[in-house]
Order: C-alpha cells, then sequence, then structure tokens
C-alpha cells in the first residue's frame, strides 16, 4: 500500500480555498484511475507548543507505487495537478509512503 499525502499551509482565505478544494479539486483527484480512496481534514497539533504551519492533510491511497504513478500521470491526474497549481501554488507540499508490515 502507498500513501500520498498533501500537506497545506494556511491559506490567506480560508473559506475560499476550503470551497474550492471540496468542489473542485477532490473530484478531481478521486477521478485518478487506481485511486483507492482520499480522505482529507483540517488538522491541528498535539502536544507541542510549537507555531503549526499546516491547515489541512490529504492522505490519497494506492495499491502500489506504479500504480500511484500511473494515476498522476494519466489525463485525470494531469488535470488535478493543474488545478493544484491554480488554486494552492506555494501552499502545499507533497510525501509519500510505502507502507510495510
Amino acid at each position: 500500500m502507498v500513501s500520498l499525502f498533501a500537506l497545506y499551509r494556511k491559506p490567506d482565505d480560508e473559506s475560499a480555498f476550503l470551497q474550492h478544494y471540496e468542489t473542485i479539486h477532490a473530484p478531481l483527484a478521486r477521478q485518478m484511475p487506481g485511486i483507492l480512496s482520499l480522505e482529507w481534514g483540517r488538522q491541528e497539533l498535539l502536544f507541542s507548543p510549537e507555531a503549526d504551519p499546516w491547515f489541512l492533510v490529504a492522505e490519497m491511497r494506492f495499491s502500489t507505487r506504479d500504480a500511484m504513478m500511473a494515476a498522476l500521470n494519466s489525463p485525470q491526474g494531469r488535470a488535478a495537478g493543474a488545478d493544484l497549481n491554480g488554486f494552492a501554488r506555494g501552499l502545499v507540499i507533497m510525501r509519500m509512503v510505502e507502507w510495510h508490515d
């Protein structure tokens, strides 16, 4: 199993960001071939006095790294990437985790 995490910094307009994410971006990403799930939510720090730079976290799951790469390179993946660059440029970083038992 492979997870692709998108970590979003706090946008200037939280309401507009969430509206776009929920109604446009997440539905685009869910159309990628081979995606098993996409879950997202606002996060909060626990047990830390540090300032928290993250506003929203999304996790997309795929069966394998190859399936993830095929999804990202598909027309649907490229459309989701183009949308991401439009509404979240400079706000997002991506991380991949390959899970092991």
